[in-house]
């Protein structure tokens, strides 16, 4: 290989979506809101396509099962799955989204969906942002049932302000909801399976009530997880899980990304960088392929930062 990779994004409409994400040079459809990019995906009904240079038009998937010692690395061969293992996409909640939950991988298959953990990285907070991630103390499967059914479900959530730069981890069963004014980067499993136990009382596109999934929700959440915390903003790991590594690195000089035997997605959060003979602006995600030389990542501005992805060496 002898350049990084870039992928045509996918842009995803949403009740609780908006505009924000043009202010990161993402092409937006008009008029619509714009809740989600999906940067990188390989799934049947949603396929990232290679831009520009030797691999133009290859699918994520054709990379995937035609290319991947050569693009994801040696260490990658002894991933099982048929599709790429991980989606991520950015973020843009200008409204809050739905209380909801990941079905457990044990759960999943039982209830007809797929396991999902995810991380969130929080790219852009407006100054009273927030999140729900969990339940409160005290809070029991007898009194969250009760709180469905006579209103309230708010009360048993786990609220957290959040600021820019921080990150939170969110495994399956984990019971979650984004609150308005975050832009988010998103890594996750390759899933896209939602269960939604509570929508605030509000409509759809359609002007409808969206679909509840109380009896799926229940059977996923893990009442036993309590009031988790965010990562700081210095913390450089991200998120360490079987599914993804995410690290935060700071560049000031050129340097070789990719983990040895690996692939790196990389997205720089503040200032353009170069890899190769190409120019990536803040928020544009690339692949530095395994194989080639010549691919180190260069600053333009001292104290770059950027968020760098790969997959954990086992199965």
């Amino acid at each position: 290989m002898i350049e990084p990779i870039s992928f045509e994004t996918i842009a995803m409409e949403r009740v609780w979506g908006g505009t924000s994400l043009a202010r990161f040079g993402k092409k937006l459809p008009p008029g619509a809101p714009i809740g989600e990019i999906w940067e990188m995906v390989d799934r049947e009904d949603a396929q990232s396509i290679v831009t520009g240079g030797e691999l133009e038009g290859k699918t994520l998937n054709d990379l995937w099962r035609h290319q991947r010692e050569e693009v994801f690395g040696s260490a990658t061969i002894t991933h099982r799955s048929e599709r790429f293992p991980i989606l991520v996409k950015l973020l843009d909640a200008s409204d809050k989204l739905s209380v909801q939950v990941h079905p457990p991988a044990h759960k999943a298959q039982e209830l007809g969906g797929e396991p999902k953990t995810e991380v969130w990285y929080f790219l852009e907070c407006t100054k009273a942002a927030n999140i729900y991630a969990g339940l409160k103390k005290e809070v029991t499967r007898e009194s969250f049932q009760k709180l469905l059914e006579t209103g309230g479900v708010e009360t048993a959530l786990h609220e957290i302000p959040v600021h820019t730069g921080e990150s939170i981890f969110i495994p399956s069963g984990r019971l979650h909801a984004i609150g308005a004014g975050n832009v988010i980067i998103e890594i996750q499993q390759n899933s896209d399976t939602t269960y939604r136990v509570f929508d605030w009382n509000r409509t759809g596109l359609d002007g409808k009530p969206r679909a509840l999934h109380i009896a799926e929700s229940m059977a996923s959440i893990d009442f036993e997880d309590f009031e988790p915390q965010v990562k700081t903003s210095t913390d450089p790991l991200v998120a360490d899980c079987e599914f993804f590594h995410v690290e935060k690195v700071s560049l000031n000089a050129s340097r070789d990304l990719r983990p040895e035997g690996r692939f790196a997605l990389a997205v720089s959060l503040d200032h353009p960088v170069t890899c190769g003979d190409r120019t990536f602006s803040p928020a544009e995600f690339f692949l530095i392929p395994a194989s080639g030389s010549g691919m180190d990542v260069s600053p333009t501005v001292a104290e770059t930062h950027l968020l760098v992805c790969t997959l954990p060496t086992k199965s």
